[in-house]
């Protein structure tokens, strides 16, 4: 690999002695993981299922080290029961310590990993916001948090900085898992090498330091705030801290990991928790419901007959006919506004259509009518065919192992398939 010779004097001077270690490590291949989806299933239950699960990751429930590649076309994958991250970015999000019922922020959250593993620890309960700036990227992150089945969670687009203004002192944790230089995508990721300048590195420090900003800004007194890189540069990690712990008073260091790819099993990261002193809580808006009474009579009719226990909450209704099933206590948003809650469906002024992220937030011993796939269905299935199907015409999950993976709609003992097309597998 032909590294920038900038960045290894960098980090000969940073490393001295062990600096011949973190070099030979660039000869291995990098280190892969996934994270079992814990609102679905446990870790156990993720192991005995997933042949290409390998050992723990010891920093992260859930999570394990594994060989195999392109997972994303596994029937696991289409059902949600996990996540392909790095295993060195699975230890921030633990670190935040998000608890059930609280209001949490992942202010920089693309692609999705670190907001579904605070979805976990949250456990369907409290207020999520995952905010990412850059407005196509959001749209990959509101796609893997409809995969993973995250019911509580809202995903935005905005400037941290307009967040900050909506939200003072509002949230009682919130994660930064701040735009960097990389150096920990360099074993798997060459583009990162040739994007690498130590002129980005200080680009990268100004924004890291205004975003952080804006975060402090939005943490509520007693409030925990975890830092987070996967570059190894000391002013994008060990010193933006430092620097904001100079101008910030009110914060504590509580701790501060740096995994490097020489010392752990996997690519590296930077992650530091502060606490922030004093009993400031600020309020916010309600999110402003739409309301459509035939719209949610619909949709009430619909769940009485697909459900057991149809879900409860408060329901929107957007003007381009989409319902959607808010968390509690939502408040009004900022910025561009992708998910808020479950899309429960579509309502065309005749009927109520259900969405794939309904059935992908549903438990399977919550729906009334299953039809489960053998391996070979499944197969076939993700390609978009349709099955034969000796049940009684409706819509109805359809599941893989039991767990919901789509739609079906049985008519005349044809099952239609109703996996979005964007999703499905392509030969």
């Amino acid at each position: 690999m032909n590294l920038p010779e900038e960045y290894l004097k960098r980090m000969q001077k940073r490393l001295g002695a062990a600096y011949p270690a973190f070099l030979r490590c660039y000869e291995d291949a990098p280190v892969r993981g996934v994270r079992a989806n814990l609102l679905k299933l446990s870790a156990a239950e993720f192991a005995a299922l997933a042949p290409f699960a390998g050992e723990c990751v010891p920093w992260a429930e859930g999570g394990f080290y594994t060989d195999a590649e392109k997972l994303g076309h596994t029937a696991a994958h289409h059902a949600g029961l996990f996540y392909a991250q790095e295993p060195s970015a699975m230890c921030a999000a633990p670190m935040l310590g998000a608890q059930p019922g609280e209001r949490v922020l992942d202010l920089c959250a693309a692609p999705g990993g670190k907001t579904t593993q605070l979805a976990a620890a949250m456990q369907g309960r409290g207020v999520l916001i995952a905010n990412e700036y850059v407005y196509e990227r959001a749209r990959i992150l509101s796609q893997n948090v409809e995969r993973m089945g995250v019911a509580n969670c809202a995903v935005v687009s905005a400037d941290s900085a307009v967040l900050a203004q909506r939200f003072p002192a509002y949230f009682d944790r919130v994660l930064v898992d701040a735009p960097c230089s990389g150096e920990g995508m360099f074993r798997k990721d060459e583009g990162a090498v040739g994007e690498w300048s130590a002129a980005n590195v200080e680009r990268c420090i100004v924004r890291q330091r205004a975003i952080l900003e804006d975060a402090a800004r939005m943490l509520a007194g007693g409030g925990t705030l975890v830092y987070s890189t996967c570059t190894f540069e000391y002013g994008e990690d060990e010193g933006q801290i430092a620097d904001f712990l100079s101008r910030h008073l009110e914060f504590t260091l509580e701790e501060e990991r740096l995994l490097l790819p020489h010392e752990v099993r996997g690519e590296g990261h930077y992650a530091a928790r502060l606490v922030k002193r004093g009993a400031e809580r600020g309020s916010a808006l309600a999110f402003a419901q739409q309301r459509n009474a035939a719209a949610e009579r619909a949709w009430r009719d619909f769940a009485a007959t697909f459900f057991v226990r149809p879900p409860a909450g408060n329901v929107t209704a957007l003007a381009d006919g989409r319902l959607f099933l808010l968390p509690d206590e939502l408040p009004a948003l900022a910025g561009r506004v992708l998910r808020a809650g479950v899309e429960l469906g579509t309502f065309n002024k005749a009927r109520f259509t259900p969405a794939h992220a309904l059935v992908m937030s549903a438990k399977s011993d919550n729906v009334r009518a299953k039809y489960d796939l053998s391996d070979a269905e499944c197969a076939r299935w993700l390609r978009g065919e349709t099955l034969s199907a000796d049940m009684a015409d409706g819509w109805c999950a359809v599941t893989w192992r039991g767990y919901p993976i789509s739609l079906g709609k049985a008519a005349g003992g044809v099952l239609k398939n109703h996996y979005p097309k964007g999703l499905r597998e392509h030969g």
